[in-house]
C-alpha cells in the first residue's frame, strides 16, 4: 500500500528530482522529436524524414546493420558469459579470483579501445598480419561486421558473466538433482531445468548487451569501415561538413530509441510468460574434476577472459613501442608518452575534472532519488523510477545531439562549454547511482530510521546519521560505475566537445582515425590506469576485494 504524498523535506526532494529529469532528459529529447517532425525547408510539420528513412537504401541498410550488430554482439556475449559463469560456478577452476579480475579488466576498458587493439593486431598494418605475411600466410584485415561483432562479444561478456554467476549460485540444487534422478541427460537438464531458472538473469544481461551494442559509436566507426549503423549515420548527418541535416539525424535518433524500447518491452514480455521460481533449499556445489576434463574446463575459462582482456594488455604493451605514423617500429621507447605530455595533456585534465564534478553530483542526486524510490512509494516516485530507465536505452550519440539542439541558443547557450559535457554525463550515468542505492535500501529495514525520527531527529538528520552509513557500499558501487563510465564516455562527448573541452576518449578516437597509433596507445594506457585505480579505490574503501561490487 502506498503512502500519501506528504509535504516534508522529501516532498521538496521529489520536486527537485522531477525538475532535473524534466530539464536534462525530457526537454532535450523532446527537441529531437520535434526536429524529426519538421520539414527542413518549410519548417512545417512533416513526416518527410521518416518517409525518407523507409524508402532510402542507405538508411534501411543502417537499420539492418544496427540489428545485426546488436543481436550479433548480444549472442556472442551471451555464449561467452553464460559459458564462463557455468564453468566457474559448477566446477572447481584454479584461480577463480584471477578470472574475476581479468573479467573486470575487460569490463572497465572502453569498447573503442578494444576496437583499436584488434586493429593493432589484425588491421591492415597489424603486427599479427605482418608476422603471418612474413611466413607466407595471408589473412584479410579484421574490418567490417565480423570485427564489430567480435569486439562487442568480448567487450560485453563480463556483464553477462557477473549477472548470471549470481543467478547460477542461487539455484536450488535439489531441482536439478530431481531431474537427474528421473534420467534426464545433462545437456537436456541444462536447457530444460537450469536455464529456465536463470532466465531473468539471462534476459537482463541480453537486454543490457543489446542496448550497449546498438548504442556504441566508437567501435563501428573505428573497425566497421563501410558497416554503418544508426549511431554513425546520425553522427555523419549532424556533423556533415556541408551543413549537416539535423532533422534527418534526429529522425534516425528516434528510430534508435524505438529499437531499444522494443527490446526492453520484449524482455518484459518474455519474463512474464516464462519465469520459473524455486526456493534455495540446497546450494549448488562445485564439482571436482580431473584429467583432460579439468584441463579443458580451465583452458576454456582462461581463454575467454584472456582474449577479453587482450585489448587492454596489447594497448599497454604497444604504448612503449616506437611509432612512425600508423606503423609500430622495433624497439622500446617513451616517445608516445613524451608526445602526450608535451602536446595533448589537456584531455587528461578535462576528463578528470568533468568526471569528478559529474560524479559528485550523481552521488548526491542518485542517493536522494534512490531513497525516494525505495522508501517513499507513490505514483510520483513510481513514475520517477520508470523515467530513470530512459537514460539506459538512449544512446550517447542521441543524447549529445539532443543537448546541442536544446542548449544551443540563449538564454541556455551552453554549446562549447565544459558544463554541457558534465550535464550530459550526469544525466546518462545518474541511473547507476540511483538504482544501486535503491537496491541497498531494500536490504536495510526502515526501523532504525523511524526510531531516530521518533526520538526527535528531523527526517533529513535521521537519513544522514542513520541510513546513509548503512548503505555506503551501495553508494560506492554506484559512484564507481558512474565514474568509470564517465571517464570512458565517447559518444555524447564527441558531439559536444570543442577544442578546449576535448576529453581523453575523444582524443583517443581522433588519434586512431588520424593513424596516430602511438598517441592513442599512450592515452589509452593512461585512461586504463585511471580506471583501474578508481576500481581499486572503490574496493579498498568498501573493504571488499571481489568484483561483486560492480
Amino acid at each position: 500500500m502506498t503512502r500519501r504524498l506528504r509535504f516534508d523535506l522529501w516532498t521538496f526532494v521529489l520536486i527537485g528530482a522531477w525538475a532535473i529529469l524534466l530539464i536534462l532528459l525530457i526537454w532535450p529529447l523532446s527537441s529531437i522529436l520535434r526536429a524529426s517532425l519538421l520539414d527542413n525547408e518549410t519548417g512545417a510539420f512533416s513526416l518527410v524524414h521518416y518517409v525518407q528513412i523507409a524508402t532510402t537504401k542507405v538508411y534501411q541498410r543502417a537499420i539492418g546493420n544496427t540489428l545485426i550488430a546488436g543481436f550479433g554482439g548480444m549472442t556472442g556475449a551471451l555464449i561467452l558469459g553464460v559459458t564462463l559463469a557455468f564453468v566457474t560456478t559448477r566446477f572447481h577452476i584454479y584461480g577463480r579470483a584471477l578470472i574475476q579480475t581479468l573479467a573486470v579488466v575487460a569490463l572497465v576498458s572502453p569498447p573503442f579501445i578494444g576496437a583499436y587493439a584488434w586493429i593493432v593486431l589484425f588491421g591492415a598494418s597489424g603486427v599479427v598480419r605482418r608476422g603471418l605475411d612474413a611466413i607466407g600466410i595471408s589473412i584479410p584485415p579484421l574490418y567490417g561486421v565480423a570485427g564489430v561483432i567480435l569486439v562487442f562479444a568480448f567487450k560485453f561478456f563480463p556483464h553477462v558473466f557477473l549477472i548470471t554467476s549470481g543467478a547460477l549460485a542461487a539455484i536450488n540444487r535439489s531441482v536439478e538433482e530431481a531431474a537427474e534422478s528421473l534420467g534426464v541427460s545433462p545437456m537436456k537438464r541444462l536447457f530444460t531445468v537450469t536455464f529456465p531458472l536463470i532466465l531473468p538473469a539471462i534476459s537482463a544481461s541480453a537486454l543490457l548487451t543489446f542496448v550497449l551494442s546498438i548504442a556504441d559509436f566508437g567501435t563501428p566507426r573505428i573497425i566497421g569501415r563501410d558497416f554503418n549503423v544508426l549511431a554513425t549515420e546520425a553522427f555523419n548527418l549532424y556533423g556533415s561538413e556541408v551543413g549537416g541535416n539535423p532533422g534527418m539525424a534526429s529522425a534516425l535518433s528516434i528510430v534508435l530509441i524505438i529499437l531499444s524500447m522494443i527490446i526492453v518491452f520484449g524482455q518484459r514480455w518474455v519474463l512474464r510468460k516464462n519465469v520459473y521460481h524455486s526456493n534455495l533449499i540446497k546450494k549448488p556445489e562445485r564439482q571436482h574434476v580431473s584429467g583432460l576434463k579439468a584441463l579443458g574446463l580451465n583452458a576454456l575459462a582462461y581463454a575467454i577472459v584472456l582474449v577479453g582482456a587482450l585489448p587492454a594488455i596489447i594497448v599497454v604493451l604497444f604504448s612503449f613501442r616506437r611509432t612512425s605514423g600508423p606503423v609500430f617500429q622495433p624497439g622500446l621507447s617513451l616517445q608516445s608518452y613524451e608526445r602526450v605530455i608535451s602536446t595533448v595533456s589537456d584531455p587528461i585534465w578535462n576528463t578528470l575534472i568533468f568526471s569528478s564534478i559529474a560524479v559528485v553530483a550523481i552521488v548526491i542526486t542518485g542517493t536522494l532519488i534512490g531513497y525516494l524510490i525505495s522508501r517513499r512509494p507513490s505514483i510520483a516516485t513510481g513514475a520517477l523510477d520508470a523515467i530513470l530507465m530512459v537514460p539506459y536505452v538512449v544512446p550517447g550519440i542521441v543524447m549529445g545531439i539532443a543537448f546541442i539542439t536544446r542548449f544551443n541558443d540563449p538564454p541556455f547557450a551552453l554549446t562549447g562549454t565544459g558544463l554541457i559535457i558534465i550535464m550530459a554525463v550526469f544525466i546518462r550515468r545518474l541511473p547507476y547511482s540511483a538504482r544501486s542505492v535503491a537496491a541497498s535500501l531494500k536490504q536495510v529495514g526502515p526501523n532504525l530510521e523511524d526510531a531516530a525520527v521518533s526520538l526527535g531527529y528531523s527526517p533529513g538528520k535521521a537519513f544522514m546519521k542513520v541510513t546513509v552509513p548503512l548503505i555506503v557500499p551501495g553508494i560506492l558501487a554506484g559512484a564507481l560505475m558512474s565514474f568509470v563510465t564517465a571517464m570512458n564516455e565517447l559518444s555524447s562527448s564527441l558531439v559536444l566537445y570543442v577544442g578546449r573541452t576535448i576529453t581523453m576518449p575523444v582524443r583517443i578516437y581522433l588519434s586512431v582515425m588520424d593513424g596516430e597509433y602511438g598517441t592513442a596507445s599512450a592515452l589509452s594506457t593512461i585512461l586504463l590506469v585511471m580506471t583501474v585505480a578508481a576500481v581499486y579505490a572503490a574496493f579498498h574503501l568498501s573493504g571488499r576485494k571481489e568484483s561483486a561490487l560492480l
